[in-house]
């Protein structure tokens, strides 16, 4: 990392250039400076700036012939640029950047340059973003600055002055720079095909995005291709590099990259000129935009060209491979990284502990602070304390030692006099009471601390808290809490300030106690009388104040410091600072906390000193301001931090009258911060020449729990001169001190901060672990003992033993003292003549796969890069998060409300790779935010840990997001490789001898069940029909009921079997026996007595799901593709679907030409068929069952006669179904155990089915349950979309469904009809929900069957005869099983809770007559017990085969006969291509045999085959669900070898960009999957069928033909 010391060393051309900045009137260069002003308060904007500055500068700049002055600085032309050469040649004085120059060095931005040089043209896609998301970001943007927001992490105020360049104290610049810069321009003429800037006529400036690029860097070529991601490079015809949308755009003059914004379906930015070109991974391009992939999958859209390219950068792995195995062990190794043996170690001797010089004795030294107050304030009263100042710079009130101490008095008599509660005092000596002043109140602030210091009270100083959520508020809350605080001390002013709650008193804030608020002005203070006097005590160990401090986490802690430690740390200050009495000290830091407090309010007291404080206010408005005070009140000592003396850089005018001359001390409160040494030597190189002595600059090393740990001592003290060391950042990642001689880029520039203080013992310690003393060249945490440290964290023992009471040990273990040490948070080593460096923050320290990298160093390389002025006014922060067992670097940054997309894509694409290269460590995240949308710290700068938990909550609400987990997550489990199969014998012996037995069941055995099943009789359903229509003519079959409830048909035996007789009658003089015939129709009665009258007549029905009149588009296909794979010669259906499948719109859909016969039987003529077709065997033909998977492949399986007696025999079997009963069926009738229910059932068994279209549910949620109630219906069927209708729309309304009698105790057995693993989070939701109408926790059950074999499961509850035999199957279980070893292929039974754990339901009791078996899917083998497979399946009621599978025959020709390869040979089963196990449980079942559960894990289809393991989508999306609470539904699939999530965003747009950190990190800690894609987009975009199940394969081919119309699609690098 680049020293961080110089500035302004390649001048921009933006700004006057050196030679004419010399000449400019005075009046100009003011004008500029207040231009700069009103632009970096946000009053002007970034256009109307450059404008206006145009304007001043035109006269000044050398006109060029022809050229238009004001275009001529935007154009950066070459002349102007070599101007700037020789200005930065001959090393005068050099205008100054306008950038942030607190981070600012030229090696710093040098190193990052080159650091970008060196990468090529790497392609990464462009995020596509929807319109809207634009508009709404920028629009926000642009909200007018609110005025806290410059800080210590802004540099906010520009002001233009004329600056000599820093250098270090030899005064000489440093060669590397010159050196550097000349190679590049030499380096210029060679790479000329890089970047032809004005070569051809009309050509346009290479660089014009990079808007404030070094004029220098235009000449050179070298630095125009610092990866610059998407350069806008010349293309010649013949040698184009793929342009990185995947969209070239040709002409003949020059190529821009096209905008890729996805506009509602059009894509941007095709061209006309058809030109082929090759890239590097096989594909050409052909210039109307289309893309052949060489393996031959057309492809033709934006993503998938964008997905080819982010693949590509896939293929060339920037780690070096990882030596591949598999670890057969259930808890999948995570790669541990292994450290580099040739990583540097320490060599050095082990460090001696560093003793400061002895605390002198002072005759008449005050025994305590408040006999110090007392002293001045009656010897010598008239003595100024403090001078406060107004926001004009104007000295409001002077405070003198005298009015200090009474006005203390009269407070602190009243705090313990006059505030009572219950006739009891309020506060008692020892409570602790909160001090709640503004910046700008010095004053009161100081008469309050004293006051609770005479009182023997407890002060907290905190922030004033400005609105109920400020950030880390709640936390101060807690502190305060914690601390017991009732009472609140604050200022007239403040107290009307605050938010007030209804009753006109001060609101409570989020996470606060309730306190009372004391104003402390003169008039509610009362004069004590004469005999009181305030105890003046020698300074002893109980508590004197409580600092607040938030760590790391967002946790604020209270430190306690005690009156010795507080007296101590004075005398250490006083002695190290050489203080004496009466001098003036010019304080600009916060007076509450740290050296603001210990300087300008403790030991300023002590020693009679006068303080001018200057308030945060007066610093923003007028940045010299300390500058002037020090200069009129000749102060000696002045404290500051480094952004004050870096805004006061930017700021200097010729202000000639100023003088820095009286300061002996210039103390640099945060010299341990990695940018403070360049604001020291900017600061030194401009006020050198008004009388500021280098000498007298004193960085100082300090930290909330061990108060000032080392400083450097004024001249006069004849102290050896300050150090520098220019570290490796190399060896500092690995905690090791190396002094880099090389001109090595990645360096950090180090300044001492003094020694250590006074009667101070000071080491080094291990910072992780055993406080273990570190060697001389190792990096560890200072550790300081003393009597002048803070004492504990207040009520917080454990953290307190820690950080408090450290005894740090020899490697032998051995404690180097007697004496507890303090940690200090800072890390550093002690150099050379006993200075002691820092060189980062434990804060701020970020472990990375074992290297330490501190994030203000990566701060400074990220504001290093080019354009310097996109970040706004440098706010950043960088924090890392733990995902997946190691720290991820995160960087979120505001932008400029003016940079475009394209801006911000590059500016992170650049700081990625600049982070990369001089740290070597990749960023996980880095988000852009819109300009003043990060929460804020008190005195600006950002709040990291608030920003932090922001991010993790997904509340950030970024507007660009890059995710690079590919390259900097390395600790991956190793992929899985399968071994070598086990042969079949070594398995059948290896189960036998570990006792296994063979995973098989089976249900009851249809033999042995007598039952008095008259429908036995008949091997045809048609025959039962007939049979039941002479029986019993008149009982009812069917209800059908309409969305009001209300029956809208019926049909008894009879009705039905007349209504069947009159299709039959029409179908036998038009068809022939056999054919195959669709029926259209909406579910009902229609759809049952037309499906009885095609077997009446001989001819196969085929029901199809009729088109949806609002979406012809999408279902209209379905319907045509299905009649015309089931060779469908005609079409039965209603009239107003007949008008529907001719229509206008049906034509745009298909070709309505191409119907086969369309029958309407809405008005059939009343006449009998002349005699019933009889089926020559029970083996032909009945019907053929078409559905389209989840994976999108339409299948159509036959069932013949007898397989369908058979399988309403088992279901009539299994839920005890004989004409007395009612059920009520919520299902779609068209296909699998569905169309069972409706069509079939009723007919064999007799019982009335009440039929609820689901379809109806859609305007009545509550239709289904409430026919449930009313018919008092004892089971039910139901989907499971029906079920989620039913939690989502009715889960609130359960007391109004009371009130309407909704009653649902009758229920015995509710199951959901399903082709999938059961849902239990659905099944649990529902039961609890409608707990409160009855429903029995027992009654929801599931079902299980799929193509081969509609109903393998069904669990009906303990229901009838049977319940009181005790003979029905008992409850279904639940297990947990390990998704790790699931993804292996095995089952791992595991508790519920535990980590990885997936509970997985028993999928019902399997039905009488069929039985299953698990089988390897490689071997074809029988498993064991509890072993994953396929499940397999045998029974009379199997399908006979497909008719057709579109899509992929060839797969599924052994579907319904195989056989085992070993074991039992002769069976023949079906393969159901489900996964899943059979598990033994401790029940028995009717026939007194041990239960045999059947558990589903999901369709092999459906798996996601990743790092050779074998994922469940539904597994991945249940995480991705989890992750935020605005992701509605969400679906995985794989593209080539990439994860695609896609999540529907219910929330606004601007939540986007927050999930696709969430999903990421979820996946990846959850699955250990890094995911390519995110797509967000609109609630509903997941298309679902009939059954609720997910359509993937849909999904996916809408998303690669560019369908979906995302919010945002972000790709992971």
């Amino acid at each position: 990392m680049a020293e961080r010391s110089s500035t302004g060393l390649l001048t921009m051309m933006l700004e006057p250039t050196p030679a004419v900045a010399m000449t400019l009137p005075a009046e100009v260069r003011e004008k500029l400076a207040e231009l700069e002003l009103e632009l970096s308060e946000g009053d002007i904007t970034q256009k109307g700036y450059e404008k206006k500055r145009g304007k001043l500068l035109a006269p000044y700049i050398p006109q060029i012939q022809g050229v238009d002055p004001s275009l001529q600085i935007d154009n950066r032309i070459q002349a102007s640029s070599q101007v700037a050469l020789q200005g930065s040649k001959s090393n005068k004085s050099r205008a100054a950047n306008t950038r942030d120059e607190r981070f600012r060095s030229d090696l710093h931005t040098e190193a990052v340059q080159a650091a970008l040089a060196k990468y090529k043209e790497r392609k990464m896609p462009m995020p596509s973003k929807r319109r809207s998301v634009l508009v709404q970001s920028s629009v926000e943007a642009c909200t007018p600055p609110d005025t806290s927001s410059a800080s210590e992490d802004e540099g906010s105020l520009r002001r233009q002055g004329r600056l000599t360049t820093s250098t270090p104290y030899q005064g000489h610049s440093h060669p590397a720079v010159e050196h550097w810069f000349n190679r590049v321009i030499q380096g210029s003429s060679t790479s000329s095909s890089a970047s032809s800037t004005s070569s051809h006529p009309g050509g346009r400036s290479v660089t014009t995005t990079n808007t404030t690029a070094h004029a220098a860097l235009n000449v050179n070529a070298a630095a125009t291709a610092l990866a610059d991601l998407m350069a806008h490079t010349q293309l010649d015809n013949h040698s184009a590099p793929p342009d990185v949308t995947g969209l070239s755009e040709r002409s003949s003059h020059h190529a821009e990259r096209p905008h890729v914004a996805s506009v509602r379906g059009v894509s941007r930015g095709f061209n006309h000129h058809t030109s082929v070109m090759e890239t590097a991974d096989g594909c050409e391009w052909r210039g109307e935009g289309s893309l052949t992939l060489i393996d031959g999958v057309p492809v033709n859209s934006r993503v998938s060209n964008k997905i080819q390219q982010l693949l590509n950068t896939l293929k060339r792995p920037k780690r070096p491979p990882l030596r591949e195995f598999f670890v057969d062990d259930f808890e999948e190794l995570l790669d541990v990284q292994q450290p580099d043996p040739n990583q540097p170690k320490p060599e050095g001797q082990q460090m001696c502990p560093l003793e400061g010089e002895p605390l002198g004795v002072v005759t008449n030294w005050p025994p305590s602070l408040p006999a110090a107050l007392q002293r001045w304030g009656t010897t010598q009263p008239k003595s100024p304390c403090l001078t406060a100042l107004d926001n004009a710079g104007k000295p409001v009130y002077t405070l003198t030692y005298g009015k200090l101490w009474t006005r203390s008095q009269k407070l602190g008599y009243t705090l313990l006099n006059k505030l009572s509660s219950r006739n009891e005092p309020l506060l008692v000596p020892g409570d602790r009471v909160a001090l709640v002043f503004p910046n700008n109140d010095p004053v009161m602030f100081m008469v309050a601390f004293y006051g609770c210091l005479l009182a023997e009270l407890v002060p907290v100083p905190i922030e004033v808290p400005l609105t109920r959520k400020d950030a880390g508020s709640q936390q101060i809350g807690f502190l305060l809490g914690s601390c017991g605080v009732t009472l609140a001390l604050t200022t007239d002013a403040c107290q009307k300030g605050l938010p007030k709650a209804q009753t006109g008193e001060v609101a409570t804030f989020k996470g606060w106690p309730r306190l009372l608020w004391f104003v402390t002005d003169g008039k509610h203070v009362v004069k004590p009388p004469k005999d009181w006097h305030p105890p003046i005590r020698e300074a002893s160990n109980d508590i004197a104040y409580i600092e607040y401090k938030t760590s790391k986490e967002g946790s604020t802690m209270g430190i306690t410091v005690s009156h010795s430690a507080m007296l101590a740390h004075c005398h250490a200050l006083t002695q190290a600072c050489g203080y004496t009495e009466g001098e003036t000290i010019t304080n600009v830091l916060d007076f509450k906390r740290e050296a603001g407090l210990w300087h300008g309010v403790l030991t300023s007291v002590m020693n009679r000193m006068h303080v001018i404080s200057i308030p945060y206010s007066l610093m923003k408005v007028n940045p010299l301001s300390w500058i002037m005070k020090v200069h009129t009140y000749k102060a000696r000592v002045a404290v500051v931090k480094s952004r004050d003396m870096h805004w006061s850089l930017l700021a200097q005018r010729d202000q000639r009258d100023i003088s820095l001359s009286s300061l002996r001390m210039l103390i640099v409160a945060d010299g341990a911060n990695p940018w403070s040494i360049s604001s020291c030597d900017a600061f030194l190189n401009v006020f050198q020449s008004r009388g500021l002595r280098p000498e007298v600059i004193c960085p100082c090393a300090s930290s909330s729990e061990a108060m000032t740990v080392a400083i450097r001592r004024p001249p006069e003290m004849g102290v050896p001169p300050p150090g520098k060391a220019v570290l490796s950042m190399g060896g500092l990642s690995h905690g090791v001190i190396r002094v880099d001689t090389e001109e090595k880029l990645s360096v950090l520039t180090v300044q001492d901060v003094g020694q250590v203080m006074p009667g101070a013992l000071v080491c080094v310690v291990r910072a992780e672990g055993i406080p273990y003393l570190c060697q001389t060249d190792e990096v560890g945490e200072i550790c300081v003992s003393s009597g002048s440290t803070g004492v504990a964290y207040y009520g917080l023992p454990g953290m307190t033993k820690n950080i408090f009471e450290t005894v740090p040990v020899t490697p032998s273990g051995i404690p180097i003292s007697d004496r507890p040490f303090t940690r200090t948070s800072l890390l550093g080593f002690v150099g050379p003549d006993s200075l002691v460096f820092v060189v980062g923050k434990m804060d701020g320290l970020m472990v990375v796969s074992g290297r330490r990298h501190n994030a203000d160093d990566v701060v400074a390389t990220a504001l290093a890069v080019e354009p310097m002025k996109f970040v706004y006014r440098g706010r950043i922060a960088v924090f890392s998060v733990s995902v997946l067992h190691d720290e991820r670097i995160v960087v979120v940054a505001e932008q400029r409300p003016d940079a475009s997309e394209e801006d911000s894509f590059q500016w992170m694409s650049r700081v990625l790779q600049a982070i990369d290269s001089i740290h070597q460590v990749g960023v996980y995240c880095l988000a852009l935010v819109p300009a003043n949308t990060l929460p804020k710290a008190p005195l600006g700068g950002i709040h990291i840990s608030e920003t932090k938990q922001r991010f993790l909550e997904g509340a950030l609400h970024p507007c660009n997001v890059l995710m690079c987990p590919h390259t900097c997550v390395t600790n991956l489990p190793k992929p899985r490789q399968k071994q070598p199969e086990v042969g079949p014998a070594s398995m059948i012996v290896g189960n036998l001898v570990a006792g296994k037995r063979i995973a098989q069941a089976c249900g009851r055995d249809l033999g042995q069940l007598e039952d008095n099943d008259q429908a036995r009789k008949f091997l045809y359903i048609q025959d039962v029909l007939q049979w039941r229509a002479q029986a019993t003519p008149d009982h009812p079959l069917f209800l059908v009921l309409n969305a009001k409830g209300t029956v809208s048909s019926s049909a008894s035996c009879l009705q039905l079997h007349k209504r069947a007789e009159r299709v039959a009658a029409a179908l036998m003089g038009r068809l022939n026996t056999g054919d195959h015939v669709a029926l259209v129709y909406p579910p009902g009665i229609d759809l049952i007595a037309t499906f009885y009258g095609c077997l009446y007549a001989g001819c196969v029905p085929v029901t199809v799901r009729p088109p949806h009149p609002q979406n012809l588009a999408t279902t209209l296909p379905t319907v045509k593709m299905i009649v015309e794979v089931s060779k469908s010669v005609c079409i039965l259906t209603t009239q107003a679907i007949t008008k529907l499948l001719k229509s206008k719109e049906a034509a745009a859909a298909v070709d309505i030409k191409s119907w086969p016969t369309v029958l309407d039987t809405d008005d059939l003529p009343r006449k009998k068929s002349p005699q019933m077709y009889k089926p020559p065997t029970p083996e032909m033909l009945a019907y053929l069952d078409f559905s389209v998977s989840t994976t999108g492949i339409l299948a159509g399986v036959k069932m013949s006669h007898a397989a369908t007696s058979a399988l309403c025999r088992s279901i009539k079997l299994q839920c005890e179904l004989y004409p007395s009963r009612q059920i009520a069926i919520c299902l779609d009738p068209y296909c699998g155990l569905g169309f069972a229910l409706w069509c079939l059932c009723s007919v064999y068994s007799g019982h009335q089915s009440i039929l609820v279209p689901p379809l109806e549910l859609e305007s009545n949620a509550s239709l289904w349950l409430a026919a449930v109630s009313q018919y008092k219906v004892r089971v039910t069927f139901c989907s499971y979309s029906v079920m989620e209708m039913c939690t989502k729309g009715l889960g609130s309304q359960t007391e109004a469904l009371r009130l309407r009698n909704v009653n649902l105790s009758c229920v015995r057995t509710c199951m959901v009809v399903a082709e999938e693993r059961p849902r239990i989070a659905l099944t649990q939701s529902f039961s609890k929900i409608f707990k409160d109408l009855g429903l029995s926790p027992r009654a929801v059950s599931t079902t299980f069957g799929c193509r081969v074999n509609v109903a393998i499961c069904l669990q009906p509850n303990r229901l009838g005869k049977l319940a009181e035999q005790g003979t029905a199957g008992p409850d279904p279980t639940t297990v947990y099983v390990d998704m790790r070893a699931l993804r292996h292929d095995r089952v791992r039974l595991v508790e519920r809770g535990s980590p990885h754990s997936l509970p997985l339901m028993e999928s019902g009791k399997i039905l009488p007559g069929v039985k299953v078996i698990i089988a390897n899917t490689e071997t074809k083998g029988p498993l064991g017990d509890s072993h994953l497979g396929e499940i397999w399946v045998s029974s009379p009621h199997n399908a006979t085969g497909y008719y057709t599978v579109y899509g992929e025959e060839a797969l599924h020709a052994d579907h319904f006969n195989t056989k085992l390869s070993f074991g039992d040979t002769q069976t023949v089963w079906a393969r159901t291509g489900y996964l899943g196990f059979l598990r033994r449980t401790e029940l028995t079942d009717a026939s007194g045999e041990r239960h045999d559960a059947l558990y589903v894990v999901g369709s092999l289809d459906e798996t996601l085959e990743l790092r050779g393991m074998r994922y469940h989508p539904i597994d991945i999306e249940t995480s991705v669900i989890r992750s935020h609470k605005s992701i509605a539904e969400c679906a995985v699939f794989t593209w080539t070898n990439l994860l695609v999530v896609v999540v529907e965003l219910e929330g606004s747009e601007q939540e986007a960009l927050d999930l696709v950190a969430l999903v990421t990190n979820v996946v990846l800690e959850e699955h250990y999957l890094i995911v390519g894609v995110v797509v967000v987009v609109d609630p509903g975009v997941i298309p679902i069928n009939s059954r609720g199940e997910k359509q993937r394969m849909h999904l996916r081919d809408g998303f690669l033909a560019d369908q979906l119309d995302p919010i945002y699609v972000a790709y992971n690098m």
